[in-house]
């Protein structure tokens, strides 16, 4: 890749300028920049997650099909449990979400929609970066920094009302040495 956080936050920064400053055909040039740095922060499609009432019973399903568990994990900070199961011999993994309490995201969801494909997560380079080059291109982010995710990801979500609908999640998997 060769570029570094501080690169994409710079060019950010001076194409963000470029669009307040500039006329509108300025204004669409820099937000052509922006969205040209954005697809150097994108890697591709980290999972997708399902929302669960019975975690134990979903994973059985999953597992029937052909899919790995590989790991597990409890985050009280967003009131989940939750299982990544491995699809076939690559990367791909989707994501059991399943609530440990009544006032979690997960247990709104599924009181409101039922269980089923939750959102789709998109792993980046930089979560910050692509955070904030989505925010000037007008979408609005759930969380103003990235919290901790699965295995210590650092992750934000892009609000469902920017994405036509659907809850994008952004993934910037990092070192745990």
């Amino acid at each position: 890749m060769g570029s570094s956080s501080a690169d994409f936050m710079a060019a950010l920064h001076i194409a963000r300028r470029e669009h307040e400053a500039g006329d509108a055909e300025n204004r669409n040039a820099a937000a052509q920049s922006i969205s040209e740095i954005l697809g150097q922060l994108l890697i591709g499609v980290d999972h997708v997650g399902f929302a669960v009432a019975d975690l134990d019973e979903a994973v059985s399903l999953w597992s029937s099909m052909g899919l790995r568990e590989v790991h597990r994990e409890r985050n009280d900070d967003q009131g989940i449990v939750e299982v990544m199961m491995t699809v076939g011999t690559g990367t791909t993994q989707i994501q059991l979400l399943a609530a440990t309490s009544d006032s979690s995201a997960i247990a709104s969801w599924l009181s409101k929609r039922g269980p089923g494909i939750q959102q789709i997560a998109y792993r980046v380079h930089d979560v910050a970066a692509a955070a904030e080059g989505l925010r000037m291109l007008g979408f609005t982010l759930l969380y103003e920094l990235p919290k901790r995710g699965t295995h210590g990801s650092l992750i934000n979500f892009v609000h469902p009302k920017s994405c036509g609908g659907v809850l994008v999640e952004l993934v910037e998997h990092i070192s745990l040495d």
